[in-house]
């Protein structure tokens, strides 16, 4: 038990080690919604590799946080802030913000946002490996 706890120690420590760099790409606001002046947490986006990586890592609001990691309680009125998210310069960003539209493609905004959507074919492959 003592192995797996120091594992995710360690990884968590190389994740924070990411804290100011990602402050600073991010203007110290959501990557997502671009909520301000609320906390940030890190979130690495699948498939998580083996060490932790910055270009793996995305800034996000706890309101952000918490419905991608819980699909049940998601607001698709939340995400309508993906219309701005999916042409960010920020691959990791833009994986995220395009594969929650493919979620909510039931919502009439978010499957017109696929239709106009262009992504650089490396980050259309990163999608088709990414789940949320």
């Amino acid at each position: 038990m003592a192995k797996g706890y120091n594992q995710h120690q360690q990884r968590h420590q190389g994740l924070n080690a990411f804290g100011k760099d990602l402050t600073r790409r991010s203007g110290s606001c959501c990557e997502l919604c671009e909520a301000s002046g609320v906390k940030l947490s890190i979130y690495e986006v699948p498939p998580i590799p083996v060490e932790p990586e910055l270009e793996h890592c995305v800034f996000v609001c706890e309101t952000c946080l918490q419905q991608l990691e819980q699909p049940k309680q998601r607001n698709p009125d939340h995400w309508r802030c993906l219309t701005k998210a999916v042409w960010s310069q920020v691959p990791a960003v833009q994986v995220v913000a395009v594969t929650m539209a493919k979620a909510l493609a039931d919502q009439a905004w978010a499957a017109e946002l696929l239709e106009q959507l262009y992504l650089d074919p490396e980050v259309e492959a990163w999608v088709e490996k990414s789940s949320l």
